[in-house]
């Protein structure tokens, strides 16, 4: 891949990043409204990166009132080569522990109520059925596997993500269920978002943050925010050290 302009989507717990030496904002209105916050743009490596945050900086918006077309309406306007996306993420998996990084290749819509195409019609003919079989970049997740390796992060690589609606966490029962659907984390973020990406043709992977054990393991407290707020803030620099390792290699 030849990546010189790159979009970095921020999620809980990195909603603001700090990469940038120096940079300039715009807000770009796009035929689907404003993205949740300004867009940050900076030189890192002599690439071009863009910086949106997902739930503004604040954190004020939830996940199903993401603009998510917005946000990719933005990035596609502004002609990147590819998306990287940051997400906090609960664990299915024993071997998932809390900290760990996660590059999932295979995604598991559980979403209800958000847009999550920009095909609302097929006017003139223009009928639309993109291929998702494989959603997210595998050479993008294998750079990413590589430099988490390099850093000695621990991570794990060929996963599947389950997003549900949210804000809520899930019960017992939907946390067993997705592990008996083959879902290794469970977010509240990644569809619509890849599915609009794809749409678009822009390369797209996901960083995820195991922050805790969702509520299948009896044996640990259930997931709650607090928690969620509080392995991240512990972990971040994992996350902001492979993302300035990836943007200063080649790519």
């Amino acid at each position: 891949m030849n990546l010189n302009r790159i979009a970095i989507i921020g999620g809980s717990g990195l909603e603001k990043l700090d990469i940038f030496q120096s940079f300039e904002t715009m807000n770009p209105l796009t035929e689907y409204g404003y993205c949740s916050s300004p867009i940050l743009m900076g030189k890192i490596a002599g690439k071009e990166v863009f910086f949106v945050s997902r739930h503004g900086f604040d954190h004020q918006i939830t996940p199903t009132h993401v603009n998510n077309r917005a946000h990719i309406q933005a990035i596609s306007d502004l002609n990147c080569d590819a998306i990287i996306a940051t997400t906090a993420c609960g664990s299915l998996r024993q071997e998932i522990k809390p900290g760990d990084l996660v590059f999932p290749n295979q995604v598991i819509d559980f979403t209800r109520f958000r847009k999550n195409t920009f095909f609302d019609n097929f006017d003139n003919g223009n009928i639309q059925h993109i291929p998702f079989a494989d959603p997210f970049n595998e050479e993008l997740n294998d750079k990413l596997s590589q430099i988490a390796s390099e850093l000695n992060t621990p991570h794990h690589h060929h996963k599947t993500v389950v997003t549900i609606e949210g804000p809520r966490f899930s019960s017992r029962a939907e946390s067993h269920m997705f592990r008996q659907w083959g879902a290794d984390i469970i977010n509240m973020s990644t569809a619509p978002e890849v599915i609009l990406a794809n749409e678009r043709q822009i390369p797209y992977a996901a960083v995820a943050m195991s922050t805790d054990y969702d509520c299948w393991r009896k044996e640990e407290e259930a997931v709650n925010m607090e928690a969620v707020f509080k392995v991240f803030k512990e972990n971040a620099s994992k996350v902001t050290s492979l993302l300035k390792a990836l943007l200063i290699s080649k790519i």
